[in-house]
């Protein structure tokens, strides 16, 4: 694992640094003279734990390109900045308008924004209380390498650091699919896969060569009326993904992934076209409904929530 570690100017970045290496026994690699060094050295021993500390996008947009690559970004509370401000510069009184010049130098140039911006992960620190921030650091640094090795993937299969597992990754694939749905309500989609292969994907929306939702083409959305679900004329998203499969391209042993659970309605079409599994993510308020059709035809039911990014840890 290689962590590359960028921050705001008097964060406390250098700490976490010194924590990786002291406490978790990861590699400084800064002392190599380049970004093509330090790329050489960290793929040759991608194995090892080793970090370095991002001043440059040039260096981040070569480190990214590594499966084994994390970037940590950190930020701190106005307090806790001018808590280190006071102790690095060994000051009694505070030199406000030379911390704030500082800062505006160090945190607004663009290339240092879009720098922290691409990060992975971001540590937010809160508190100035040098010995339990600390302790928190060292805890949630813990918790996270923990959820890094893991990686969501089962105990037979070795995977880089942030390749998603399939689970997680088809949901996101139903998320994508759910960023072109033109529903006023509610934005929806899915994918139906087999074997690990996408048959079909879908969003909600109105139906083709129809008036897109959001123009006007659906009365009862447009209206705010949760109700009259009957008269609504937008398609949902299990009903365009499984129109596009066909009962025949679904097959037998095929999953649905919902990043809504399905609506009763829909659940019935689910049962009749075959589908063995039905992962959602988010819950609906018809889900009992929906649990029972889809239990009683023997339909494997179950919620996945995968973790998105960038993760935003409070210290």
């Amino acid at each position: 694992m290689l962590v590359g570690v960028s921050g705001t100017k008097f964060c406390g970045c250098e700490e976490v640094i010194q924590l990786l290496v002291d406490h978790f026994h990861f590699e400084l690699l800064n002392y190599l003279n380049n970004s093509d060094e330090i790329l050489d050295y960290a793929t040759k021993n991608y194995t090892k734990n080793s970090v370095v500390f991002l001043e440059t996008l040039s260096l981040l947009e070569k480190l990214e390109k590594r499966p084994f690559f994390i970037h940590l970004s950190v930020d701190a509370s106005v307090t806790a900045r001018v808590a280190l401000y006071k102790r690095v510069n060994s000051a009694r009184n505070l030199q406000l308008e030379k911390m704030i010049q500082a800062i505006d130098e160090h945190d607004f140039q663009p290339e240092g924004i879009k720098l922290r911006e691409r990060s992975h992960l971001k540590f937010k620190i809160v508190n100035e209380d040098c010995d339990r921030k600390k302790q928190s650091l060292i805890d949630n640094i813990t918790a996270q390498l923990k959820i890094l090795g893991n990686n969501g993937q089962s105990s037979k299969e070795k995977a880089p650091l942030m390749r998603p597992s399939w689970d997680s990754y088809f949901m996101k694939l139903a998320t994508l699919a759910a960023s072109r749905s033109n529903c006023m309500k509610r934005r929806v989609g899915c994918v139906i896969v087999r074997e690990c292969r996408v048959i079909a994907t879908g969003y909600n929306g109105t139906p083709r060569h129809l008036t897109n939702c959001f123009n006007g083409g659906c009365p009862r959305c447009n209206d705010g009326d949760s109700r009259n679900l009957h008269t609504c004329l937008c398609l949902h998203a299990e009903e365009n993904a499984l129109l596009e499969a066909g009962r025949d391209r679904v097959g037998q042993n095929a999953t649905l992934y919902c990043d809504t659970c399905p609506c009763l309605t829909c659940s019935v079409k689910i049962v009749q076209t075959g589908i063995s599994e039905v992962v959602y993510s988010q819950t609906y308020r018809m889900d009992e409904e929906s649990f029972i059709v889809l239990r009683n035809a023997g339909i494997t039911v179950r919620q996945f929530s995968f973790m998105e990014e960038p993760r935003i840890v409070m210290i």
